[in-house]
Formats: C-alpha cells, sequence, structure tokens
C-alpha cells in the first residue's frame, strides 16, 4: 500500500519568488585573434612617411644622376677686370690734383697736373736755336756767294800768271830776261791754281753746310725744329689724362706738393664695364669642355645673383706653367698634383649688381651639349 505524502501548505504555494539583483552587463571579450590584427594596421602617415620618403629620395638621386654628368664646376674662379697704371711721362713737382678715390673717369679726362715753367722754359730755348740755326744757314749762304767771288778772281789771277809766265819763258829763249824773273812767273802762277783750289773748297763746304735732306730743310734747323718740337711734348706731357675709361684706384699717391718721378705708377685704372671671371678647373674637368659652351656664375658677395656667360677661352698652360718659380718634378720625393687649368669665362649679360675686380666666384660650365 502506497503511502502518500502530505500535502503542502497553501500558504507556502502562494510566496512569489525572492528577487535577485541585477549585476552590470559585461561586454563580451573579442576574440583573441582579432586584437593583434588591429594593432598592426598602420596609418595613412605612416604610409606616407614608409612610402614618400624613399620616393622622394630616388627623385632626387635621378635629378643628381642624370644632371651632375652634364656640367662641371669650380668655386676657384674669381671677378677679373682690365687694369692700367698711369704714370707721369715726365718728372716735376705736382701742381693740381683733378681726381679722387673710386671716381669714374673718361679716355682723355685730367688726372693730375705738374708744374709746367722748367718745360716752357725749354720750349722757348729751342725756339731760339731754330732762330741761331737759321742764321748760320744765312751766313752759309753769304759765305757761298763769296767763294764763288774768290773762284772767279782766283781763275782771272791765273789767266794772268800764266800769260806773265810765258812772256818770261819766251824772253828767257832769247837771253833778254833773268833766271829769277823767270822763276817768279812760274812761281805766281802755281799760287794762283792754289787760291782757285782753296776757294772751290770753300764752295764745296758751303753747298755741303746748305744741302738740304729729304724734307727740303737744312739739317740744322730741321734739328734745331726736332727739339723745339721734343719739348712741346714734354710740355703737354705735364698733365696727365686718362687713356681709357674706367674708375680710379690707389689715387692716394698723388698729393700736390709731392715729386713725381717720370715712369713711376701714380694711379690705377680699373675698366668695370668689361669684367670676365677667370675659373681655375681641374684638368679632369676638361674631357668635355670646349670654348662657347654656356656657364652660370654665383658670387659670394651677392647671394641669390646668377649671370649667364660662356666659355670665351681656354688656357694654353696651367697654373704651375706661368708661376714664377715653377715646380721641379725631376726629384725623387714627387708626388702628382691635379693641375688647374685657367679658363675665361665671358659675360652674356649685364649683372644687376656691381662688379669688383677679385669677387670670389662660383662658376658652372653646361659640358652636356658636347663640342661644337
Amino acid at each position: 500500500m502506497t503511502e502518500l505524502s502530505p500535502p503542502r501548505p497553501k500558504a507556502e504555494e502562494a510566496k512569489p519568488p525572492r528577487a535577485v539583483p541585477k549585476a552590470d552587463p559585461v561586454p563580451p571579450a573579442p576574440a583573441a585573434s582579432a586584437r593583434p590584427q588591429d594593432d598592426a594596421k598602420p596609418s595613412w602617415r605612416t604610409r606616407a612617411l614608409m612610402f614618400g620618403v624613399p620616393a622622394a629620395l630616388a627623385v632626387a638621386g635621378g635629378v643628381w644622376w642624370l644632371t651632375s654628368g652634364g656640367s662641371v664646376s669650380t668655386d676657384n674662379a674669381y671677378v677679373q677686370m682690365d687694369k692700367v697704371s698711369v704714370a707721369a711721362e715726365v718728372g716735376g713737382l705736382i701742381t693740381e690734383v683733378a681726381v679722387r678715390e673710386g671716381q669714374e673717369v673718361k679716355a682723355g679726362d685730367l688726372l693730375f697736373r705738374i708744374d709746367g715753367q722748367p718745360y716752357k722754359l725749354t720750349v722757348a730755348q729751342a725756339g731760339a736755336a731754330i732762330d741761331a740755326a737759321k742764321v748760320d744757314v744765312g751766313n752759309l749762304s753769304a759765305s757761298l756767294a763769296a767763294t764763288q767771288v774768290s773762284i772767279k778772281a782766283a781763275q782771272e789771277d791765273i789767266a794772268f800768271a800764266e800769260a806773265n809766265f810765258q812772256r818770261q819763258a819766251a824772253l828767257m829763249d832769247k837771253g833778254f830776261t833773268t833766271k829769277a824773273a823767270y822763276d817768279a812767273a812760274k812761281h805766281a802762277v802755281e799760287q794762283a791754281r792754289a787760291r782757285l783750289a782753296q776757294a772751290r773748297a770753300d764752295a764745296a763746304e758751303a753747298r755741303a753746310k746748305l744741302a738740304t735732306g729729304a724734307s727740303g730743310t737744312n739739317p740744322q734747323v730741321a734739328a734745331a725744329r726736332v727739339q723745339r718740337a721734343q719739348a712741346e711734348v714734354d710740355l703737354g706731357r705735364t698733365e696727365v689724362r686718362a687713356p681709357s675709361a674706367g674708375r680710379v684706384a690707389e689715387s692716394d699717391r698723388l698729393q700736390v706738393g709731392q715729386m713725381m718721378v717720370a715712369g713711376l705708377p701714380a694711379v690705377t685704372l680699373v675698366d668695370t664695364a668689361h669684367p670676365w671671371v677667370e675659373a681655375n678647373f681641374k684638368e679632369t674637368d676638361l674631357a668635355d669642355m670646349c670654348v662657347g659652351q654656356p656657364a652660370e656664375m654665383r658670387f659670394d658677395a651677392y647671394p641669390g645673383l646668377v649671370v649667364r656667360g660662356h666659355v670665351q677661352t681656354i688656357g694654353a698652360g696651367t697654373g704651375s706653367e706661368f708661376s714664377v718659380l715653377p715646380a721641379q718634378n725631376a726629384t725623387g720625393n714627387w708626388v702628382k698634383v691635379t693641375q688647374r687649368v685657367p679658363v675665361r669665362i665671358a659675360f652674356d649679360e649685364v649683372p644687376r649688381r656691381a662688379m669688383i675686380a677679385g669677387l670670389s666666384t662660383e662658376v658652372k660650365v653646361i659640358t652636356s651639349g658636347g663640342c661644337k
């Protein structure tokens, strides 16, 4: 017989279940395989740096490689200008200085003046010498005329003496004269002939002194005129003028009252209107360089200034060949040194800034076009 369990009380059946407090929702943990994949993914900036920098370097390297082989450059270059050292051709005291340092002058402008009073006296003395030579010529002309008279007189004396001698000879043959009279007549003929010879010699001498050269002027007068011309030239040289246009330099040696020595440089004129650059290239840079190739010039004094030019000449020798003391490479301690060759670069345009002789320059010659 089955035992029945007692029934539950009704109050127990109606009791509601106990409430359980809700916990905060916890997000699901990401999968273990997804976390490292998200961390390894680069951003766009990282990608730009990774690919952009190498690409830029490659492009720059390519441009440099393509252009570096088509040009040669050197910084051993300097601006050059023609310089004229002006010296006085005559000596004397400086009485006037008409220029100052850095002044631009034109050809023929007065630079300085030397005292010309001594040279004026020399001109006057030379003029007096011309007058004296003309007087001498006049005296010689009179002497020549006198010798002509003497010649005629001597000829008449000879004729008379010869006639007298012939009479004495005839009388001597007949015995009507003495030996002394005969000898005196003979001696008179010889004296007359001697006087004629002397007169003719004097005439020849006077004629020679009066002779004219190719210019048709008496030599004494011509010599005196040359002396006066030289004196006038020296007087004109007391005014020293500019032989060419340029800028005055080293004029501090010109002082009023200073004694100027002939031939001593007194001032320098720099031709600033026609500058050029002398670039000393290595001998290894001349393989593809030719006259006429374009060039670019940059100057240390003027940053950013670029002037176009071209190769005008390439030197006929290295710098060591034209040095005062050439290198002697025959000794046992010889070391090979790359030589420098001067290359003259002409300006194709007028620079925006004033050029100064001696400015340091960087020159690049474009050799990619080859030699024409």
